[in-house]
């Protein structure tokens, strides 16, 4: 587990209300949570639980109705769009289980456009090289696999050096050989940049990765676990 303790992201009473027409759909009710520095979390729950919500406003994708969310003391729910807009350029990484990449664009390329508007980028190559894939630079989406797109999305995400990434379903629709792969390479942006890794899944088994465990259930947070001692990808029983 990682030891860095300093907190990355503090939530105090987030609720987020959808209203449409005369219905209200309550994503969150009043969730309170705390997340440090580094580490490698997964978020478990249903669909309509909350997670993906709560994913999003850390993410500055979305505000919330009412409450905190802090990154690193500073309160996302006060800022303006533009300034999300920057927070999420600077500070925060996607990958998502559509792979979202430019079908026109190698890899290379793919991972480029990023780092064009990035402050303090790592070069492309060595991007891909973290995720393994420096042989396949000069590939388009349409000659790789589906687990060597999401490995590009990975690059691509890291490629800023952000201090967090976010994942929903990043596994979701790959096989269990290739997830593997995936979260492996997901494992080692954590390690090797102290990234703090979020990921959302609908796989439990995933969960015994993590060195935290939240559990969301009708819109808060049911329970929360650590593990002392995360297994590797290879040992899931998936």
């Amino acid at each position: 587990m990682s030891q860095i303790n300093q907190v990355c992201f503090q939530a105090n009473a987030l609720t987020k209300v959808y209203v449409t027409g005369e219905s209200e759909v309550h994503a969150l009710r009043g969730v309170t949570v705390a997340i440090p520095e580094g580490e490698l979390v997964v978020m478990l729950g249903p669909s309509g639980s909350g997670k993906s919500t709560f994913l999003n406003i850390i993410g500055g994708l979305d505000q919330p109705t009412s409450g905190q969310v802090f990154f690193k003391n500073r309160d996302l729910a006060k800022l303006s769009n533009h300034q999300l807009t920057y927070y999420r350029r600077e500070s925060v990484g996607f990958v998502f289980q559509a792979y979202n990449l430019v079908p026109s664009l190698t890899a290379l390329e793919n991972v480029a456009l990023v780092t064009e508007i990035s402050p303090n980028p790592m070069h492309p190559m060595d991007a891909l090289g973290t995720v393994g894939l420096k042989d396949r630079a000069n590939h388009f989406p349409s000659q790789m696999s589906g687990g060597e797109q999401q490995r590009v999305a990975i690059a691509r995400a890291i490629a800023k050096q952000p201090k967090v990434l976010l994942c929903d379903e990043p596994t979701g629709a790959l096989d269990s050989e290739t997830g593997i792969v995936v979260l492996n390479a997901l494992i080692d942006v954590n390690k090797k940049f102290a990234t703090t890794c979020i990921i959302i899944t609908h796989n439990a088994a995933i969960a015994k990765l993590a060195d935290r465990v939240i559990h969301f259930s009708d819109g808060n947070i049911s329970h929360m676990q650590m593990n002392t001692n995360p297994i590797s990808p290879e040992q899931i029983d998936w």
